[in-house]
C-alpha cells in the first residue's frame, strides 16, 4: 500500500445531489491548484465524463463486484501524481449485491472501506431537521470501520431549517462541513439513464464552474482537505486490461459512447490503436481496423439517422465478411435487424443480426452480469467467464440468432439476454467490465 488521501461523495440514497457535489468540489480543488484524482465506486458509465470535465483528469471506476484485487489495484495506480483523490458513490452507501463478487459486494462502504478514504456523507435535509442527524448517525454506526468525515447538509429551506438541522448533529456528535441552501437551478439535466452525457449538457463548463463557486460559498472545502486519508493498493502484477486487437474501430458520438475508461486505458497502455468513428455522420469504420466496437449509447434516439448512414452500414458489413464486429447494448441494438423506437416507428439497423428490438413498451433491465461464453468474443475465447454490467429499458422482439453466452445476475439466476453471434459478429446487452481473474 502506499498514501494516497482520498475521501467518497456519498448519500443515503440517489437523488441527494451527490454528482452537483462532486462536480463542484472537483472544479474547487482544482482551481486551488491541487491535482485531482477522480474516481466512480460502481458502474456507472456516464459520471465519469463529468468527472473529467471538472477536474480535467480521466475518471475510472472502482468495482468491488466485478473486479479482482489485481485490477483495482491496476486502476488505483491511475492516481500516481495526483496530490488527492475524490470518489463519488453509487445509490447509498451500503447499497451493493447479496452474492459476493471477485472482491466483495459492489457498495460504495466497501471501496471506502478497502481504501481508508473517509465517507463525506450528502444528507437531504428537505422536510426534517433533528431527524436529519438519526440518518447520519445511521449511516456512521451501520460499520464502524468505514471512516466517516461528516456531512453535507443539502436543500436546506431557510436559516432557521439550518439552525435546527445543525443541532441536531451537534447533539449526534457529527461533523458538518457545510450546508447547502436549495436550488433548483443545481440539478443537471436527466433522461431514462440518468444524466443526459456530457457532451450533451449545452453550457458544462460554465454549469461545473457555478457549482464550484456555491460549494465555496456554502461548504468547508479547506476541511474537507483535512479530512482526506488512506491507501491505495500497489501490486506487483497489477495491469489494466489488455486489448482484444491491435487496431479497434470504436465507434464514437452522442449515439455510442458508454466505453469503460479502465478498458480504453488498458488498450491505448497496451499497444492498441484506436480509431474513432461516428455512425451519426455516416462514417464507415477504418478499412484497416482488425476489429469494430460499437459501444453502447442512445441509439433510440437516433433511429431515423442510423437507418439513413448507408456509407456507416455498407462499411460495417464490408468488416464482417472478414474481421470481428461487436456490440455492447446500444451498439448489439445498432448490429441488429430493426430497432423500434418509444413512438413505435420500426428503424432498420445493420442487419449483421437478426437481433430486433423496441422502446415502446418499455422493460427495466439493471444489474451486473456474469457470463460463462459458449462462442468467442473479441479478446476471450469460449468457457471465459466475464463480468459486466446491464442497464437499458428495450424489450427484445425477436433473437433468431445462437445465443453468445449463459449469462446469469449477480446471485446467480439466469437472465434471458444471452447475447448472440452470427458470422463474426458478436453482441452483448451488457457492458464489459472485465474477466474473471484466475484465484
Amino acid at each position: 500500500m502506499t498514501d494516497m488521501p482520498g475521501i467518497m461523495i456519498s448519500a443515503p440514497s440517489s437523488g441527494t445531489g451527490k454528482t452537483t457535489v462532486m462536480l463542484g468540489l472537483l472544479r474547487a480543488l482544482a482551481n486551488d491548484g491541487l491535482h485531482v484524482q477522480p474516481f466512480k465506486s460502481g458502474p456507472d458509465y456516464i459520471d465519469p465524463a463529468f468527472h473529467h470535465a471538472a477536474s480535467g483528469r480521466a475518471s475510472f471506476n472502482l468495482d468491488t463486484w466485478a473486479m479482482g484485487e489485481d485490477l483495482l489495484g491496476a486502476i488505483c495506480d491511475q492516481a500516481k501524481g495526483a496530490e488527492i483523490c475524490v470518489a463519488e458513490g453509487s445509490m447509498g452507501l451500503y447499497d451493493g449485491v447479496a452474492t459476493r463478487g471477485q472482491s466483495g459486494f459492489g457498495s460504495s462502504a466497501e471501496t471506502a472501506q478497502r481504501l481508508g478514504w473517509p465517507v463525506v456523507l450528502i444528507v437531504d435535509v428537505s422536510g426534517q431537521a433533528q431527524s436529519a442527524a438519526a440518518t447520519a448517525l445511521g449511516f456512521q454506526a451501520y460499520n464502524p470501520d468505514v471512516p466517516f468525515a461528516g456531512v453535507i447538509l443539502n436543500r436546506c429551506a431557510s436559516p432557521r431549517h439550518e439552525r435546527l438541522a445543525r443541532r441536531g448533529m451537534e447533539q449526534a456528535d457529527i461533523t458538518v462541513l457545510g450546508v447547502l441552501p436549495r436550488r433548483g437551478d443545481l440539478t443537471l439535466p436527466e433522461r431514462h439513464l440518468g444524466l443526459i452525457q456530457a457532451v450533451e449538457h449545452p453550457d458544462l463548463d460554465a454549469a461545473i464552474a457555478g457549482y464550484a463557486d456555491f460549494l465555496r460559498e456554502h461548504v468547508d472545502i479547506a476541511a474537507i482537505r483535512a479530512a482526506a486519508r488512506g491507501q491505495i493498493p500497489v501490486h506487483a502484477r497489477t495491469q489494466l486490461p489488455k486489448p482484444p486487437a491491435q487496431r479497434i474501430a470504436l465507434a464514437r458520438d452522442a449515439a455510442f459512447s458508454f466505453t469503460y475508461p479502465h478498458l480504453l486505458e488498458g488498450w491505448r497502455a497496451h499497444g492498441a490503436e484506436i480509431l474513432p468513428f461516428s455512425p451519426l455522420s455516416d462514417e464507415a469504420p477504418d478499412a484497416e481496423a482488425d476489429l469494430v466496437w460499437l459501444p453502447g449509447g442512445y441509439p433510440e434516439l437516433h433511429g431515423g439517422t442510423l437507418a439513413a448512414a448507408e456509407t456507416f452500414k455498407s462499411g460495417l458489413a464490408k468488416h464482417a465478411k472478414t474481421r470481428p464486429v461487436h456490440g455492447e447494448c446500444g451498439g448489439y441494438m445498432a448490429l441488429g435487424e430493426a430497432l423500434i423506437d418509444k413512438a413505435g416507428t420500426r428503424h432498420q439497423m445493420a442487419g449483421l443480426l437478426g437481433l430486433v428490438t423496441s422502446y415502446e413498451k418499455r422493460k427495466f433491465h439493471l444489474g451486473y452480469r456474469r457470463a460463462v461464453l459458449e462462442a468467442p468474443l473479441p479478446g476471450h475465447a469460449p468457457s471465459a467467464a466475464l463480468r459486466g454490467h446491464e442497464f437499458h429499458y428495450s424489450t427484445i422482439l425477436q433473437q433468431p440468432d445462437a445465443p453468445l453466452a449463459r449469462v446469469a445476475d449477480a446471485d446467480g439466476n439466469a437472465v434471458p439476454e444471452t447475447g448472440s453471434h452470427r458470422g463474426h459478429v458478436t453482441g452483448t446487452f451488457f457492458h464489459l467490465i472485465t474477466a474473471e481473474e484466475a484465484q
